[in-house]
């Protein structure tokens, strides 16, 4: 773990959307860690630096809870829809050693053969990683692939010690060459009058 994943979380007593309010005035977020069996724990976070680390996909944070510490895997993040605030923030108890399940974003690297393009189905898969291990992202090569090229989930290649859980047959990447853009007599007449004009414009 690095120390800027290193969080100190404050055990809060106060519940209700006024302390809330007041919380997040403060710079902080409220949050619940549950998991484990264990009752669930309600804290306030520091808003910037849990704000930077939530840039991350499933960010894993290490808590302080006054001098306890305690690896929590961000499972939820609430935020207010117009203003985009981090409203609150659901945590998951987590083991080093401990496999989780968890969605990775798809990152898609290279260009297709020329004149194809691509087309992404699927912009995450499910995988079981070590919550100590889990990856920011997985990706997946297009690089010179000719029309008619399929990768599903079983073709991406995961981090060693990482399992699927999506379906192996499930489509990530197809490559295509677009259909041409039927314009119809309008569209056709349009062209052509655009073209005479270019033409006594010259």
């Amino acid at each position: 773990m690095s120390e800027d994943t290193k969080v100190h979380a404050e055990l809060r007593a106060s519940f209700g959307k006024g302390f809330a309010r007041r919380l997040r005035a403060a710079g902080k977020i409220p949050a619940v860690i549950y998991g484990h069996g264990t009752e669930p724990v309600h804290v306030a976070l520091p808003g910037h630096q849990v704000s930077l680390l939530l840039r991350r996909a499933n960010a894993l944070l290490e808590l302080d809870i006054e001098g306890t510490p305690q690896l929590a895997l961000v499972k939820d993040v609430q935020k207010d829809p117009v203003h985009q605030i981090i409203e609150h923030i659901d945590l998951l108890v987590v083991k080093k050693g401990e496999k989780v399940a968890i969605d990775v974003p798809i990152i898609v690297t290279g260009e297709s053969a020329p004149g194809t393009i691509v087309n992404q189905d699927a912009n995450t898969i499910s995988i079981e990683a070590e919550a100590t291990h889990i990856p920011q992202n997985v990706e997946v090569s297009v690089d010179g692939l000719e029309d008619g090229a399929h990768i599903t989930a079983a073709d991406v290649k995961l981090p060693k010690g990482s399992s699927l859980l999506t379906d192996a047959d499930v489509l990530v990447i197809a490559i295509s060459i677009p259909a041409e853009q039927d314009l119809g007599e309008e569209g056709e007449a349009a062209a052509d009058d655009e073209a005479a004009e270019e033409a006594a414009a010259e």
